[in-house]
Protein backbone atom coordinates (compact mmCIF):
# COMPACT_ATOMS: atom_id res chain seq x y z
CA UNK A 1 0.00 0.00 0.00
CA UNK A 2 2.62 2.35 0.98
CA UNK A 3 4.64 2.23 -2.62
CA UNK A 4 0.96 2.47 -4.12
CA UNK A 5 0.22 5.85 -2.48
CA UNK A 6 3.55 7.04 -3.57
CA UNK A 7 3.46 6.11 -7.14
CA UNK A 8 -0.28 7.99 -6.91
CA UNK A 9 1.56 10.89 -5.91
CA UNK A 10 4.45 10.49 -7.74
CA UNK A 11 2.26 10.76 -10.77
CA UNK A 12 -0.28 13.20 -9.40
CA UNK A 13 2.98 15.86 -9.11
CA UNK A 14 4.33 14.06 -12.38
CA UNK A 15 4.73 17.78 -13.34
CA UNK A 16 3.72 20.03 -10.53
CA UNK A 17 5.19 23.91 -10.37
CA UNK A 18 5.15 23.08 -7.10
CA UNK A 19 8.76 23.29 -5.32
CA UNK A 20 9.00 20.23 -3.32
CA UNK A 21 6.40 18.45 -5.25
CA UNK A 22 8.56 19.00 -8.32
CA UNK A 23 11.49 17.19 -7.24
CA UNK A 24 8.90 13.55 -8.35
CA UNK A 25 9.54 15.11 -11.91
CA UNK A 26 13.38 14.74 -12.67
CA UNK A 27 15.20 11.91 -12.71
CA UNK A 28 18.97 13.53 -12.37
CA UNK A 29 21.77 11.02 -12.66
CA UNK A 30 25.72 12.17 -11.97
CA UNK A 31 27.68 9.37 -13.83
CA UNK A 32 29.04 9.65 -17.22
CA UNK A 33 27.35 7.85 -19.88
CA UNK A 34 28.97 8.66 -22.94
CA UNK A 35 32.45 11.03 -23.28
CA UNK A 36 32.26 13.01 -26.39
CA UNK A 37 36.25 12.94 -26.93
CA UNK A 38 36.35 9.26 -27.11
CA UNK A 39 33.82 9.61 -30.04
CA UNK A 40 36.11 12.30 -31.74
CA UNK A 41 34.34 14.87 -31.35
CA UNK A 42 36.12 18.00 -30.33
CA UNK A 43 34.21 20.44 -27.31
CA UNK A 44 35.13 22.57 -24.10
CA UNK A 45 33.69 21.90 -20.62
CA UNK A 46 31.87 25.11 -19.49
CA UNK A 47 31.47 26.02 -15.74
CA UNK A 48 28.96 28.85 -14.95
CA UNK A 49 26.63 29.88 -12.23
CA UNK A 50 22.62 30.34 -12.27
CA UNK A 51 21.26 33.55 -10.90
CA UNK A 52 21.42 32.51 -7.61
CA UNK A 53 24.99 31.10 -7.36
CA UNK A 54 24.41 27.49 -8.32
CA UNK A 55 26.99 26.55 -10.09
CA UNK A 56 26.58 25.12 -13.46
CA UNK A 57 27.73 22.62 -16.01
CA UNK A 58 27.92 22.62 -19.99
CA UNK A 59 29.61 21.15 -22.64
CA UNK A 60 30.58 23.20 -25.79
CA UNK A 61 30.78 22.18 -29.25
CA UNK A 62 32.14 24.51 -31.73
CA UNK A 63 31.05 24.88 -35.31
CA UNK A 64 33.27 23.53 -38.02
CA UNK A 65 33.95 27.07 -39.47
CA UNK A 66 32.65 30.55 -39.08
CA UNK A 67 29.59 29.86 -36.79
CA UNK A 68 26.41 30.39 -38.68
CA UNK A 69 24.40 30.47 -34.74
CA UNK A 70 24.73 28.98 -31.58
CA UNK A 71 22.18 26.10 -30.20
CA UNK A 72 21.75 26.33 -26.65
CA UNK A 73 20.30 22.65 -26.31
CA UNK A 74 18.09 22.07 -22.81
CA UNK A 75 17.63 18.29 -22.42
CA UNK A 76 14.74 16.42 -21.39
CA UNK A 77 14.27 14.45 -17.92
CA UNK A 78 16.46 11.38 -17.24
CA UNK A 79 20.23 11.29 -16.95
CA UNK A 80 22.31 14.07 -17.95
CA UNK A 81 23.42 15.78 -20.43
CA UNK A 82 26.52 13.26 -20.95
CA UNK A 83 23.37 10.84 -22.43
CA UNK A 84 21.55 14.29 -24.13
CA UNK A 85 24.52 15.28 -25.85
CA UNK A 86 24.12 13.36 -29.35
CA UNK A 87 20.63 14.79 -29.94
CA UNK A 88 22.57 17.91 -30.82
CA UNK A 89 26.33 17.55 -31.11
CA UNK A 90 26.36 16.72 -34.93
CA UNK A 91 24.67 20.04 -35.70
CA UNK A 92 28.52 21.77 -35.02
CA UNK A 93 29.17 19.51 -38.22
CA UNK A 94 26.81 21.90 -40.26
CA UNK A 95 28.01 25.07 -38.99
CA UNK A 96 26.53 25.71 -35.58
CA UNK A 97 28.07 26.42 -32.18
CA UNK A 98 25.57 23.78 -29.97
CA UNK A 99 25.71 24.74 -25.99
CA UNK A 100 24.41 21.92 -24.08
CA UNK A 101 24.02 22.25 -20.12
CA UNK A 102 22.86 20.54 -16.68
CA UNK A 103 20.43 22.32 -14.30
CA UNK A 104 20.81 21.93 -11.06
CA UNK A 105 21.04 18.68 -9.06
CA UNK A 106 21.91 16.82 -12.93
CA UNK A 107 25.98 15.52 -13.46
CA UNK A 108 27.90 17.80 -11.96
CA UNK A 109 25.66 21.10 -11.79
CA UNK A 110 25.12 21.79 -7.76
CA UNK A 111 22.04 22.15 -6.36
CA UNK A 112 18.81 19.57 -6.33
CA UNK A 113 16.68 19.37 -8.79
CA UNK A 114 13.43 21.76 -8.58
CA UNK A 115 11.39 23.12 -11.30
CA UNK A 116 11.81 26.83 -10.39
CA UNK A 117 15.81 26.42 -10.38
CA UNK A 118 15.85 24.60 -13.59
CA UNK A 119 13.90 27.64 -15.53
CA UNK A 120 16.43 29.76 -13.44
CA UNK A 121 19.60 27.80 -14.74
CA UNK A 122 18.08 27.94 -18.49
CA UNK A 123 18.17 31.94 -18.09
CA UNK A 124 21.23 32.15 -16.77
CA UNK A 125 22.13 29.49 -19.88
CA UNK A 126 20.97 31.65 -22.47
CA UNK A 127 23.48 34.62 -20.89
CA UNK A 128 26.10 32.56 -20.83
CA UNK A 129 25.74 31.53 -24.65
CA UNK A 130 26.48 35.17 -25.58
CA UNK A 131 29.61 34.95 -24.01
CA UNK A 132 30.90 31.91 -25.88
CA UNK A 133 33.11 31.72 -29.07
CA UNK A 134 31.92 33.23 -31.88
CA UNK A 135 28.19 33.82 -30.49
CA UNK A 136 25.51 36.65 -31.68
CA UNK A 137 22.91 38.05 -30.03
CA UNK A 138 20.61 38.34 -33.07
CA UNK A 139 21.47 34.44 -33.83
CA UNK A 140 20.90 32.17 -30.37
CA UNK A 141 18.47 28.96 -31.37
CA UNK A 142 16.77 27.52 -28.34
CA UNK A 143 16.30 23.50 -28.81
CA UNK A 144 14.20 22.37 -26.05
CA UNK A 145 13.26 18.41 -25.95
CA UNK A 146 10.16 17.11 -23.56
CA UNK A 147 10.33 19.04 -20.25
CA UNK A 148 13.50 20.81 -21.72
CA UNK A 149 11.29 22.22 -24.07
CA UNK A 150 8.57 23.34 -21.25
CA UNK A 151 11.80 24.94 -19.75
CA UNK A 152 13.20 26.91 -22.14
CA UNK A 153 9.84 28.28 -23.53
CA UNK A 154 9.58 29.17 -19.90
CA UNK A 155 13.16 30.78 -19.74
CA UNK A 156 12.86 32.44 -23.36
CA UNK A 157 9.70 34.50 -22.16
CA UNK A 158 11.29 35.54 -19.07
CA UNK A 159 14.34 36.31 -20.43
CA UNK A 160 12.56 39.52 -22.53
CA UNK A 161 15.04 38.60 -25.59
CA UNK A 162 13.71 36.71 -27.91
CA UNK A 163 15.59 33.71 -30.01
CA UNK A 164 16.59 33.49 -33.61
CA UNK A 165 14.37 30.33 -33.26
CA UNK A 166 12.82 28.00 -31.32
CA UNK A 167 12.62 24.52 -31.30
CA UNK A 168 10.16 22.12 -29.30
CA UNK A 169 10.10 18.22 -29.61
CA UNK A 170 7.88 16.09 -27.70
CA UNK A 171 7.17 19.13 -25.66
CA UNK A 172 3.69 19.44 -23.35
CA UNK A 173 1.31 22.27 -23.08
CA UNK A 174 0.53 22.26 -19.60
CA UNK A 175 1.97 20.66 -16.33
CA UNK A 176 -1.68 19.52 -15.46
CA UNK A 177 -2.20 18.49 -18.77
CA UNK A 178 0.52 16.36 -18.76
CA UNK A 179 0.24 15.14 -15.43
CA UNK A 180 -3.49 13.78 -16.33
CA UNK A 181 -2.92 12.16 -19.24
CA UNK A 182 -0.26 10.31 -17.48
CA UNK A 183 -2.69 9.15 -14.95
CA UNK A 184 -4.87 8.00 -17.43
CA UNK A 185 -2.92 5.73 -18.80
CA UNK A 186 -2.53 3.28 -16.06
CA UNK A 187 -5.28 1.64 -14.52
CA UNK A 188 -3.84 2.07 -11.01
CA UNK A 189 -3.68 5.42 -10.82
CA UNK A 190 -6.63 6.67 -13.60
CA UNK A 191 -9.25 6.98 -10.53
CA UNK A 192 -7.05 9.53 -9.32
CA UNK A 193 -6.63 11.84 -12.85
CA UNK A 194 -8.36 14.61 -11.79
CA UNK A 195 -5.48 15.25 -8.99
CA UNK A 196 -3.05 17.24 -11.42
CA UNK A 197 -6.33 19.52 -12.44
CA UNK A 198 -6.38 20.55 -8.63
CA UNK A 199 -2.78 20.41 -6.93
CA UNK A 200 -0.36 21.06 -9.75
CA UNK A 201 0.36 24.61 -10.26
CA UNK A 202 1.18 26.23 -13.42
CA UNK A 203 4.02 28.92 -13.07
CA UNK A 204 5.74 28.17 -15.27
CA UNK A 205 3.29 27.12 -17.99
CA UNK A 206 4.55 26.06 -21.51
CA UNK A 207 1.20 27.19 -23.11
CA UNK A 208 1.26 30.92 -21.30
CA UNK A 209 4.67 30.94 -21.78
CA UNK A 210 4.91 30.28 -25.95
CA UNK A 211 1.86 32.94 -26.23
CA UNK A 212 4.75 35.92 -25.22
CA UNK A 213 7.32 34.50 -27.88
CA UNK A 214 8.10 36.34 -30.87
CA UNK A 215 10.43 34.38 -33.17
CA UNK A 216 10.02 31.40 -36.00
CA UNK A 217 8.79 28.24 -34.10
CA UNK A 218 8.99 24.22 -34.98
CA UNK A 219 7.45 22.16 -32.23
CA UNK A 220 8.00 18.64 -33.58
CA UNK A 221 6.12 15.76 -31.86
CA UNK A 222 4.68 12.05 -32.59
CA UNK A 223 1.65 10.79 -32.89
CA UNK A 224 2.81 7.51 -30.98
CA UNK A 225 5.05 8.92 -28.44
CA UNK A 226 4.71 6.91 -25.58
CA UNK A 227 5.84 9.95 -22.53
CA UNK A 228 3.79 12.77 -23.78
CA UNK A 229 0.31 12.60 -25.54
CA UNK A 230 0.45 13.64 -28.87
CA UNK A 231 -2.34 16.42 -28.36
CA UNK A 232 0.05 18.13 -25.90
CA UNK A 233 2.27 19.34 -28.66
CA UNK A 234 -0.52 20.34 -30.65
CA UNK A 235 -2.01 22.23 -28.31
CA UNK A 236 1.22 24.21 -27.15
CA UNK A 237 1.94 25.08 -31.29
CA UNK A 238 -1.87 26.18 -32.11
CA UNK A 239 -1.54 28.70 -28.97
CA UNK A 240 1.94 29.79 -30.33
CA UNK A 241 2.06 32.80 -32.78
CA UNK A 242 3.30 32.66 -35.98
CA UNK A 243 5.41 32.21 -37.72
CA UNK A 244 5.52 28.17 -36.62
CA UNK A 245 5.81 24.83 -38.22
CA UNK A 246 4.32 21.62 -36.92
CA UNK A 247 6.56 17.92 -37.97
CA UNK A 248 4.57 15.07 -37.22
CA UNK A 249 7.18 12.23 -36.74
CA UNK A 250 5.97 8.36 -37.02
CA UNK A 251 7.43 7.20 -33.33
CA UNK A 252 9.18 7.77 -30.64
CA UNK A 253 9.80 10.67 -27.84
CA UNK A 254 12.60 13.13 -28.87
CA UNK A 255 14.13 10.84 -30.82
CA UNK A 256 13.90 12.93 -34.47
CA UNK A 257 17.53 14.11 -34.45
CA UNK A 258 18.81 10.63 -33.06
CA UNK A 259 17.59 7.42 -34.33
CA UNK A 260 15.72 9.02 -37.16
CA UNK A 261 18.31 11.52 -38.06
CA UNK A 262 18.80 10.89 -41.69
CA UNK A 263 15.54 11.80 -42.32
CA UNK A 264 14.78 14.97 -39.83
CA UNK A 265 18.34 16.51 -39.37
CA UNK A 266 18.84 18.15 -43.13
CA UNK A 267 15.08 19.18 -42.53
CA UNK A 268 16.25 20.94 -39.30
CA UNK A 269 19.50 22.53 -40.95
CA UNK A 270 17.78 23.87 -43.75
CA UNK A 271 15.06 25.32 -41.62
CA UNK A 272 17.50 27.18 -39.00
CA UNK A 273 18.84 28.55 -42.03
CA UNK A 274 16.07 29.43 -43.61
CA UNK A 275 14.82 31.47 -40.35
CA UNK A 276 18.22 33.43 -39.32
CA UNK A 277 18.64 36.86 -40.07
CA UNK A 278 20.79 38.04 -42.83
CA UNK A 279 24.22 39.43 -41.64
CA UNK A 280 23.37 42.98 -41.95
CA UNK A 281 20.23 42.82 -39.80
CA UNK A 282 22.36 41.10 -37.26
CA UNK A 283 22.86 43.32 -33.67
CA UNK A 284 26.02 43.54 -32.89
Amino acid sequence: MKNFLRAVIASAFLASGCSGASRLYFSPASRLYLDPAREGLRYEAIKFSSSDGTELTGMFFPAEGAPLATVVHMHGNAENMTSHYRYSAWLAAEGFNVFIFDYRGYGASGGKAELDGAVRDAEAALEHALKLPGADPGRIIVLGQSLGGAIAAAAAARSGRAPAALVLEGTFASYRGVGSAVMRGRWWTWPFSWLPRVLVREDHSPLKAIKGIDCPKLFIHSEKDPVVPFNEGRRLYEAARPPKEFWTVPYGHIDAFYGQRDVYGPRLVSFLKSVLPPPSAVSQ
